[in-house]
């Protein structure tokens, strides 16, 4: 079994990193219908699946890079709200911040929260220079979440392997 680890600890969230016990939120998660409009199919349906996809994804890139998608997990009662933080893909010079809130947990600032805490995370404690933000042009409370964070549009693009309609935003941090 492997233990997970606290990454980031926010007034209300633990960010912490994924371990396989995690599969049925997992699936649960990117099978949301919002996921698939927002994300894409994972085409993840059973518990085998999203072991794997786990293994492959956040807990390969954590190793990799130290950094990945974390779980967001609510201090009070250890809800799973949902995920964030940062990925490493080959089609992006640096790691984009990505997060997902499951519906039931929409409207009460998670996102915002845990997206914060990962940019300060990803300035101060890992020394990044850039960090990209990637969504579709149609998912306005995404957008705006980058916005407020700070990362302002660069360009459109479509990005593999999908080939999605997709703009990308970007925050450069002062090195001093």
């Amino acid at each position: 079994m492997t233990e997970s680890i606290t990454v980031i600890e926010t007034p209300r969230l633990r960010l912490r990193t994924v371990t396989p016990d995690d599969a049925a939120f997992y699936m649960e998660l990117v099978n949301d219908p919002s996921w698939i409009a927002n994300i894409g199919q994972r085409n993840i349906h059973t518990l085998e699946a999203a072991r794997a996809a786990l293994a492959a994804g956040p807990m390969a890139q954590f190793r990799e890079h130290g950094y990945c998608l974390y779980i967001l997990e609510r201090l009070s009662d250890g809800a799973l709200v949902g995920m964030g933080g940062l990925v490493r893909r080959d089609s992006l010079p640096g790691p984009d911040i990505g997060y997902a809130v499951r519906p039931a947990y929409w409207g009460q600032g998670y996102a915002y929260e845990a997206a914060a805490a990962i940019m300060r995370h990803a300035q101060h404690a890992l020394g990044l220079a850039t960090v990209f933000g990637i969504t579709s042009q149609q998912n306005q409370a995404s957008i705006k979440l980058l916005n407020k964070l700070g990362l302002r549009f660069e360009r459109f693009s479509r990005l593999p392997p999908e080939g999605r309609e997709t703009n990308i935003y970007r925050k450069d941090f002062r090195q001093d």
